[in-house]
């Protein structure tokens, strides 16, 4: 029996080795900008640098990934979908390489910011899982790829820690390459082709996000929202090793990496909220996320420096920023299906935006005030969030 057979799976629309696949791409792919988190005390150790110049690197990783997601992401809507994924696989593949390679801080800037700038097939799935699904199933579909998603930004940070401490940092971008020439070949072979579904020009394409954002508040309103969140989420991130290296826990990169396995309590719940979303207003499901992500910093600030305490904070975290990233994601993919590429590109660019600023907010807040001066910053950064959910609400009702 064909595996993509309505009978064979419990899909309806898209079949399920098709949504397998697109949920381990998803994963493999975006870890490729958390890799560096764990290994930033070794990355600062070898190139003898200070807290402040190793906290660029994630800077220019999600930098990287704003512009390309604002400079390609929309050639989705106008390139066949999956040979546009095999080739930027190919270009992250040799930006992982330069990295590994990189003899000192400045080339590994650029590096990562390469990295970022060709990583665009994480943020070309979730509109393609949308457009193969059926309305009725959409948010479960986007769910359980947004699970794929943040399960690969957690284990990311696992696997890197444990590859860091036992092989030093840059074997982790040698395996990271070798993974993106795999999952190459996997997408070739087995994804399913999508045609595009505008006739524009590519500079026609771009100056349709600025109409997209202005004409469309819904959607300027979610991207704000979710920039902040993704900011506290890239601050508590980047400043977790040196937490971790320092009194009471003198811990190491692979113990800060294993902090990537408590974040998979909240992965899990991600089709959870996607099923949820389908069956009450995306409103309610992002509210609520708002909430859980302010209580995760209240925890982290009053009980970071004892190990449950740290352990619950970064639960709650995971799961407030994975609850508002679906519910974000199924409303504006609902609000426009004839431009779901060039939404995703206003969103995405505007979130990773919003996550370079965190990370390199985190590591000064660090410098400056040490742990409560982060989750100070995360605090402030949840709060204003949800000011503009309450105040934006009455327009996006």
């Amino acid at each position: 029996m064909h595996l993509n057979s309505p009978k064979s799976d419990r899909f309806n629309n898209i079949g399920l080795r098709t949504v397998l696949i697109l949920t381990v791409a998803s994963g493999v792919t975006i870890a490729n900008g958390y890799y560096n988190q764990p290994l930033l005390a070794q990355i600062a150790r070898s190139f003898s640098v200070s807290v402040e110049e190793v906290g660029l690197v994630p800077m220019f990783s999600q930098v990287g990934i704003s512009l390309g997601i604002c400079l390609l992401l929309p050639l989705g809507d106008i390139v066949e979908c999956r040979r546009l994924m095999v080739i930027m696989l190919g270009a992250t593949t040799c930006a992982l390489v330069a990295a590994a390679v990189a003899p000192n801080i400045h080339w590994l800037y650029a590096a990562s910011f390469l990295t970022g700038f060709t990583t665009l097939v994480p943020y070309l799935i979730p509109p393609l899982a949308a457009h193969l699904a059926a309305p009725h199933e959409r948010g479960k579909i986007i769910g359980t790829v947004v699970s794929g998603i943040f399960f690969g930004i957690l284990l990311a940070r696992t696997v890197s820690g444990f590859v860091g401490a036992s092989l030093g940092w840059r074997a982790m971008y040698w395996i990271a390459s070798i993974l993106m020439i795999a999952t190459a070949l996997i997408l070739g072979k087995f994804l399913p082709k999508r045609l595009p579904v505008s006739t524009m020009s590519y500079r026609q394409l771009l100056r349709s996000l600025w109409q997209l954002m202005w004409e469309q508040p819904q959607l300027r309103q979610a991207a704000m929202m979710q920039a902040l969140v993704f900011a506290t989420f890239n601050a508590f991130w980047t400043t977790l090793i040196f937490l971790l290296e320092n009194p009471p826990y003198h811990y190491d990169s692979q113990v800060a990496g294993l902090f990537g396995l408590v974040g998979v309590v909240g992965a899990s719940m991600a089709p959870l909220v996607g099923r949820l979303a389908d069956r009450k207003d995306t409103r309610f499901t992002l509210g609520l996320a708002i909430s859980i992500t302010i209580s995760s910093w209240f925890v982290l600030g009053l009980f970071g420096h004892q190990l449950m305490g740290l352990i619950v904070g970064v639960t709650l975290l995971d799961i407030g920023i994975q609850s508002s990233h679906i519910s974000n994601q199924a409303q504006i993919f609902a609000l426009l299906p004839d431009a779901r590429s060039r939404a995703n590109t206003v969103y995405g660019v505007t979130c990773f935006i919003g996550a370079a600023v965190g990370s390199s907010l985190g590591a000064y807040s660090w410098s400056v005030w040490q742990w409560h001066g982060v989750c100070v910053l995360g605090l402030s950064m949840s709060i204003l969030a949800a000011i503009i959910y309450f105040t934006g609400r009455q327009g996006l009702e």
